[in-house]
């Protein structure tokens, strides 16, 4: 989830705006401001990934607040003036919302977010530390689903899509993707096996006559085009000899 500052002078439109972010999976509240400064003060002293603020306030408007932060996170503005849409995106806003806004709009927005978000933390198989993120969003439908990684069983080729099976889940997450734009996200322990299957190779339950065992009803075969790169894993992570 996305940890989230709010501001906005006005007491109603911030109330709104709590009540939407607490509406939404995606989102959890780390913030309530009612000014500029209130708010450069918690960003000083805590990280956040999202900020949705007003423009219009006193003292410091919105624009100038995130053009005073030294790395910003995603912003999304609102606003009751159109006028200021230009000058937003001029400090790569996300998105800006124009008062009064609704539900469905705000939730746009956030999924501008969430996707930006997605691109700057998974893309590059990066956290901001240097090191490879635990987890990844997949987009399934019109949402993004945060994914741990250790919960990721096998990923299936299916045409165009993904088919991600995922520890306690009936079905699997589908996704607009390919395996070279996944391979980039995972761990050291997933290895693509077969041109239509990845696995993690923590959940195998067994190995034999080149066929990964998962469970009872899922057999994962080992092709020849991968058989060398799947040998030589097995070499560095097993125990004992073969009878001959």
């Amino acid at each position: 989830m996305l940890r989230t500052v709010i501001i906005d002078d006005e007491p109603i439109a911030l109330e709104k705006l709590r009540s939407y972010v607490e509406k939404t999976p995606s989102l959890t509240l780390a913030a309530v401001c009612r000014s500029g400064f209130e708010a450069i003060g918690f960003l000083d002293a805590n990280e956040v990934d999202l900020i949705i603020t007003d423009i219009d306030m006193p003292d410091l408007n919105g624009l100038d607040m995130v053009k005073a932060l030294p790395e910003p996170p995603i912003v999304i503005f609102t606003t009751a003036y159109s006028e200021y849409a230009v000058d937003s995106y001029k400090v790569s806003a996300v998105d800006y919302l124009l008062k009064p806004y609704g539900f469905v709009e705000f939730s746009r927005a956030v999924n501008k977010a969430v996707e930006s978000y997605a691109l700057r933390n998974n893309v590059s198989g990066q956290s901001r530390s240097g090191h490879r993120s635990d987890s990844l969003f997949v987009k399934a439908d019109y949402r993004y689903v945060r994914v741990a990684l250790s919960d990721i069983r096998f990923i299936k080729g299916y045409g165009e899509y993904l088919q991600i099976y995922i520890v306690g889940k009936a079905s699997p997450l589908l996704t607009l993707s390919s395996f070279a734009a996944i391979m980039e996200c995972l761990s050291g322990s997933f290895l693509q096996v077969h041109r239509s299957f990845i696995v993690n190779m923590d959940h195998v339950e067994q190995i034999e006559r080149n066929r990964l065992i998962m469970d009872p009803d899922n057999y994962i075969p080992v092709s020849d085009s991968y058989k060398a790169a799947f040998q030589e894993y097995l070499g560095s992570h097993s125990v004992g000899k073969s009878n001959k």
